[in-house]
């Protein structure tokens, strides 16, 4: 995840249904777009919830790691299991959870 793409989604967070105008003095300040209304969070709140999706974001490498086959290679083996009576689909979904292990 690049420094902008989670510092934009932090703000989202932190700023549901508001536009940031802008900071100063490590103050970001926005516009309630509901409601008309200024709002702030300060650099501490939006450094916490980087942290948090950072985290959030590493905790779920071993996801995009893996890499299944198409779902319709997939169905492919599934048809050809149940006719020849092999487990083709289920040895390639055990290689793929085995190389890339959920962490503990």
């Amino acid at each position: 995840m690049t420094e902008l793409n989670i510092f934009a989604e932090a703000i989202s967070n932190l700023d549901k249904d508001k536009t940031v105008v802008g900071w100063s003095e490590n103050t970001f300040t926005s516009i309630d777009t509901k409601e008309g209304k200024e709002v702030s969070f300060t650099e501490k709140e939006l450094t916490a919830e980087i942290k948090r999706l950072q985290a959030e974001y590493d905790a779920n490498q071993y996801q995009r790691d893996r890499q299944y086959p198409d779902l319709g290679e997939q169905l492919d083996m599934q048809y050809w299991d149940q006719v020849n009576g092999t487990t083709t689909w289920k040895d390639a979904i055990a290689k793929v959870k085995a190389d890339n292990p959920k962490p503990e």
